[in-house]
């Protein structure tokens, strides 16, 4: 058996007093795509958070490649090989489209990262800008390079947290043939996703949360069947 990219089991999570997972196991295996869906607040992104050590107090196990990251400072479970691209994006305003692309360090243990060419082959849109400043990109370029900067980092498991919020199409469909290429490449994905018609198609396998917990897991081939209990659950 191949050792995971990502193994959680019984993750206990709380932002101050707030108890907010409460006993999440998953399993991701080196180069799948995994999906989390679930309604707002259903504990996803503090999942991905918990997994940086980006929350309060956590119990339980986070292993990364078979190495317990649980008792870990954030800095070092990152050099296990993790990028992360949150919601927010994170872009500098001040700085040019390059200058973000080339400020985050390449990470001493993980693999040699994309070159900055590869990644204008895999993004176009972000070679044309490459002297704009971070404010004048649109939402969808922001996004992209929020996604290309963990690339030049080495990381080969990603956690990528709602990509496709707030986009137009022709960008969506840029990020999904991004993941395909990452796929191929033998990148571990996790996305956290609200767009269900984004995720469907791009996913190995899919895990469902509510009120910090899973509480379905199946595999792409299981979709069309499991539909009528995401509907219920997601309302998709």
């Amino acid at each position: 058996m191949t050792t995971p990219a990502l193994e959680i089991k019984d993750l206990q999570a709380w932002y101050g007093e707030s108890h907010v997972l409460h006993g999440v196991d998953m399993v991701v295996q080196p180069g799948e795509v995994v999906t989390l869906l679930g309604r707002n607040g259903a504990g996803r992104t503090t999942t991905m958070r918990a997994v940086l050590g980006l929350t309060g107090a956590r119990k339980g196990s986070i292993k990364v490649n078979g190495t317990e990251t649980i008792h870990m400072p954030t800095h070092r479970i990152a050099h296990q090989g993790i990028g992360y691209c949150p919601e927010e994006r994170g872009i500098f305003a001040s700085l040019s489209c390059e200058e973000n692309l080339l400020l985050p360090p390449v990470l001493k243990s993980a693999d040699k990262g994309m070159s900055v060419d590869e990644i204008y082959a895999m993004f176009p849109n972000l070679a044309e800008r490459r002297h704009s400043q971070g404010t004048r990109l649109s939402g969808g370029e922001q996004q992209m390079l929020a996604v290309a900067r963990i690339l030049r980092t080495g990381a080969r498991l990603l956690l990528l947290d709602e990509i496709s919020e707030g986009l137009a199409p022709v960008i969506v469909q840029a990020l999904a043939r991004m993941i395909h290429t990452l796929r191929g490449k033998g990148y571990t994905v996790v996305m956290v996703e609200q767009n269900f018609r984004f995720a469907a198609p791009l996913a190995d396998r899919f895990y469902v949360m509510e009120h910090g917990r899973i509480v379905e897991k199946f595999g792409a081939s299981e979709l069309e069947a499991k539909m009528p209990v995401l509907n219920e659950l997601l309302g998709v």
